[in-house]
């Protein structure tokens, strides 16, 4: 019996390693996912090194130089305190994919804990939670988390916290619908007929076998999330200044953008190139994961 039991469990490693290997091979032949992919790290990158790469510290002023044109001392020009825009927009990456990474890994958590319990369960609990979610859904994102932020105030936790709301609703659904379309397989019945507990059958059996449509969801949800942190921060609800978050950079130009177009102009490309990027391997994700979608 344990010869059996470790060829089984040497089975299913295997299984799950040939199943990630073919799911990269997909990938690898979409150009468009490769590319999101090798952008989106390369921000994440610049994010993580920004003390390294920022040739100046975000904050410095040299109010002699304000409002200068991008040049070989300042590769992105100045904004109208004189800071280099180039090291903003680098210690910007680490602000804005924070928050939108953090928010979308707290609101997915907490999606996947409410969608795993309303579709194992069904009936009165299901019939709660999903009356929640419908609440949840019924208001704009955009608007919710600016109700969420007059409440609590703006700053970066404050931030974090009013947009991984609206990733609920969605990963809700998404697990439910995942977990309904396999509660009823064979494996999940035999976990119960040896008496295996609630608890194990979810976290073993039932979240590794529909968690696909959550990830790909994720990962396309924190290029959303990035954007409406830089909306939140270019009404004065998000990060707040000195902090370079590319919203608020784009908010503390937009009165010059006549005269200072750049100060606007390269938070905002960061911006597209991080929502894109996100996107495009998002896409890439889904296609590698269920290649019938691709049909």
């Amino acid at each position: 019996m344990p010869n059996v039991a470790t060829a089984e469990m040497t089975a299913s490693g295997v299984k799950r390693q040939s199943q990630a290997v073919v799911v990269a091979r997909r990938l690898s032949r979409n150009p468009s996912a490769v590319l999101g992919l090798v952008v989106a790290l390369f921000l994440v990158i610049i994010a993580v090194f920004a003390p390294l790469l920022a040739p100046y510290p975000y904050d410095k002023q040299d109010l002699l130089h304000t409002r200068a044109a991008p040049s070989a001392q300042h590769l992105f020009g100045t904004d109208e305190l004189g800071r280099d825009v180039f090291s903003r927009v680098i210690w910007g990456s680490r602000f804005s994919l924070s928050i939108g990474i953090l928010a979308v890994v707290i609101g997915t958590t907490v999606g996947m804990f409410f969608g795993s319990l309303a579709g194992y369960f069904g009936g009165l609990v299901d019939d709660i939670i999903m009356r929640l979610v419908d609440i949840l859904s019924s208001i704009p994102d955009i608007l919710l988390a600016i109700a969420v932020s007059v409440v609590l105030g703006p700053g970066f936790f404050n931030s974090v916290l009013a947009l991984c709301i609206g990733s609920i609703p969605m990963s809700v659904r998404l697990l439910r619908a995942a977990i309904l379309s396999i509660r009823q397989q064979e494996y999940l019945e035999a976990a119960t007929s040896i008496n295996a507990g609630t608890a194990r059958i979810i976290v073993r059996h039932v979240l590794p076998n529909s968690f696909s449509p959550v990830l790909v969801s994720s990962t396309m949800m924190i290029g959303h999330v990035i954007l409406a942190a830089a909306m939140l921060s270019f009404i004065g609800l998000g990060v707040q200044p000195p902090m370079p978050e590319w919203g608020s950079m784009i908010a503390g130009g937009r009165s010059l953008i006549r005269t200072a177009p750049h100060m606007v102009t390269f938070p905002g490309i960061f911006i597209m190139l991080a929502v894109l990027a996100l996107n495009m391997f998002g896409d890439g994700l889904r296609d590698a994961l269920d290649p019938k979608l691709k049909k």
